[in-house]
C-alpha cells in the first residue's frame, strides 16, 4: 500500500493546503478579538514566544510524525506504538464532530454572501441574523429547520465532496489552489477598503495600542498559547495527515516554518481589517471602539453588516468580498477536516476513497443538519466550546505526553526531521514539546474546567451543557477508543 499512498504534486501544494486548513473562517474574528482583550500591541509579546515555543515545535512534530509513519493520524500513532492508536482515533472523532457543524457556518457565509448584494439583512442585523435568518429558539429545543440554512448547507457539502472524491492531487491540492489565493486577494482588497475609511486609524490605534501591565497577567500568556493552539489546527490529525503524503524527501522543519509564519501574517492582516472596520462604525455612530468591539458570530454576521451598512460607496460589492472570503476560508478549512476521518476509514477497513468519502463525509453532512435547524446556534456554540476546550487541547495534551515521555519518541523523531531538512533541530525543540508545551495545555484545561464547573458555560441550562457539552466531548474519546478494536488494520499494516 506505501507506493500506491497519494502524494502532493508540489512543495506549494502542500504548504498551501497547510495554510488553508490553518487559516480558517475563525481566524478571521477570533484573533484580532483575542488581541485586543489582551494588551493590544503587548499581545504580540506573548503571541510570538507561544508560536516559538509551542506553534512551530508542535507542527514540526506532527509534520515529521506523518512524514515519518506514513499514514492518517490512527495509523501513524498505531505504527510509532500500537497502544496509541486510540489517540489517532480520538482526534478523528473530534475533526468529525468539527466538521459537522462548520460546514453550517460556512453556509451561513455563503448565505450572506448573497444577501450582501441587497443588504437583505436591513437596518438590525443582529434582529435579521437571530430572528429572520437562523430563528433562535430556546436552548434544547429544535424547532424545525431554518429553512434558509438548508440550501447552502447543501451546496456546501457537495462542493466539499465532489473535491474529496477527487483526491488528495486532483482534488484537495488542485482546490486550495484556486481558493487560497483568491481568498488572499479577497481579504486584501477589504482590508484596503477598510483602512481607507473614515476612523480607520482611531480603531487601529486601540487595536495596535499596548497595555504593558497586561503583560505580566498569566492569562494573557494562556490566551496566546490558546490562540496559536486553536489557529495552526494542531491537535486533532489535519497536520498528521497532510504531511503523510508529502516526498520523502521533503523539507519538514522548513515547511513548519513556513505555515506558522503564513498564517500569522493571515491573522495580523485579519486584525487590520476588522479594528479598521470598527473603527469607522464607532466614528459613525459617535461613541469610542471599545463600545463596538464584538467577536465570533455576532461579529462576523451582525456587526460587519452593520459596518457595510454604514459604507460610504459600493455596499454590496464589498459585502459580497467579505462574505465570500469567509466562505472560501472555511472551504479550505472544512476539507481538510474531512481527509482526516476519510484517510483514516479508507485506510482502517481497507476500502476505496469513494466509499470512505460516502460513508464518513455523507454521516457528517446528515449529522450537520441538526445545527441547521431553529435550535442549531445554541447546539453550535455550546458542542464548539466543548469539543475544542475539552477535545483539542485535552487530544493535544495527551498526545505531546505519549510523545515526550511515554513512548520517548522525540530523539527519534528529531532525527528524522534533521535526516531531511536544512534547518536542523536544537535542543530547544524537545524542552517546548517535554516541558513548556504541556505545562501551558496543562493550565488551559485546569482553567477551562475550573470555570465550567463555577457556572454552566453562557448561561446556558445545566442539562442542555452536560448533554451537548460535556457528553459531546466525551463521546468523542470513547468512540476513539472503540474504533481501536473494532478491526484490526488490513492491507496497511506497513510497520505494525
Amino acid at each position: 500500500m506505501e507506493q500506491n499512498r497519494p502524494q502532493w504534486g508540489s512543495r506549494a501544494g502542500f504548504i498551501m493546503a497547510a495554510v488553508g486548513s490553518a487559516v480558517g473562517l475563525g481566524n478571521i474574528w477570533r484573533f484580532p478579538a483575542v488581541a485586543y482583550e489582551n494588551g493590544g500591541g503587548a499581545f504580540f509579546l506573548p503571541y510570538l514566544f507561544a508560536l516559538l515555543t509551542a506553534g512551530i515545535p508542535l507542527l514540526i512534530m506532527e509534520f515529521t510524525m506523518g512524514h515519518k509513519y506514513r499514514g492518517s493520524a490512527p495509523l501513524t500513532m498505531a505504527r510509532m506504538n500500537k497502544k496509541a492508536e486510540w489517540l489517532g482515533w480520538w482526534q478523528l472523532a473530534i475533526s468529525f464532530v468539527i466538521a459537522t457543524y462548520y460546514a453550517v457556518i460556512v453556509a451561513w457565509a455563503t448565505s450572506y454572501a448573497f444577501f450582501s448584494f441587497k443588504l437583505t439583512w436591513g437596518d438590525k442585523p443582529q434582529d435579521f441574523l437571530l430572528g429572520d435568518y437562523l430563528q433562535v429558539v430556546e436552548a434544547g429545543q429544535f424547532g424545525g429547520f431554518a429553512n434558509g440554512v438548508l440550501l447552502p448547507l447543501l451546496v456546501v457539502w457537495i462542493v466539499t465532496l465532489g473535491i474529496m472524491f477527487s483526491g488528495v492531487k486532483k482534488g484537495i491540492e488542485a482546490a486550495n489552489k484556486v481558493m487560497l489565493p483568491l481568498l488572499v486577494v479577497l481579504f486584501f482588497i477589504v482590508v484596503v477598503r477598510a483602512v481607507t475609511l473614515p476612523g480607520a486609524i482611531e480603531g487601529l490605534d486601540a487595536f495596535f495600542q499596548p497595555d504593558w501591565s497586561k503583560i505580566t497577567d498569566g492569562k494573557v500568556w494562556i490566551a496566546a498559547y490558546g490562540q496559536i493552539f486553536f489557529s495552526l489546527s494542531v491537535g486533532f490529525a489535519i497536520m498528521i495527515t497532510y504531511s503523510s503524503y508529502l516526498p520523502k524527501k521533503a523539507d519538514i522543519t522548513n515547511n513548519a516554518f513556513i505555515t506558522a509564519f503564513s498564517n500569522s501574517s493571515f491573522e495580523l492582516l485579519a486584525g487590520f481589517g476588522v479594528f479598521a472596520a470598527l473603527g469607522f462604525m464607532a466614528q459613525q455612530q459617535g461613541v469610542p471602539v471599545n463600545e463596538v468591539v464584538s467577536s465570533g458570530v455576532i461579529l462576523a454576521f451582525a456587526v460587519f453588516p452593520q459596518i457595510i451598512n454604514e459604507f460610504p460607496v459600493a455596499n454590496g460589492f464589498f459585502g459580497f468580498l467579505f462574505f465570500i472570503s469567509l466562505t472560501l476560508a472555511g472551504l479550505t478549512s472544512l476539507i481538510s477536516i474531512t481527509e482526516t476521518f476519510v484517510a483514516g476509514l479508507q485506510e482502517k477497513f481497507n476500502i476505496s476513497r469513494t466509499k470512505s468519502v460516502v460513508f464518513g463525509g455523507g454521516l457528517s453532512a446528515i449529522l450537520s443538519l441538526v445545527f441547521a435547524t431553529k435550535g442549531g446556534l445554541n447546539f453550535l456554540d455550546v458542542t464548539d466550546n466543548f469539543i475544542n476546550q475539552f477535545g483539542i487541547v485535552f487530544a493535544g495534551l495527551v498526545e505531546v505526553i505519549l510523545v515526550a515521555w511515554v513512548f520517548k519518541e522525540l530523539d527519534s523523531l528529531k532525527q528524522h526531521a534533521d535526516s531531511v531538512s536544512d534547518i536542523k533541530l536544537g535542543a530547544w525543540w524537545k524542552i517546548c514539546l517535554s516541558v513548556v508545551t504541556p505545562i501551558v495545555l496543562f493550565f488551559m484545561m485546569f482553567d477551562n474546567i475550573r470555570q465550567n464547573i463555577a457556572a454552566p458555560y453562557g448561561g446556558y441550562p445545566v442539562s442542555f451543557v452536560l448533554t451537548y457539552g460535556w457528553l459531546v466531548a466525551a463521546l468523542a474519546l470513547i468512540v476513539g477508543v472503540l474504533l481501536m478494536f473494532i478491526k484490526p488494520w488490513s492491507g496497511n499494516k506497513g510497520e505494525l
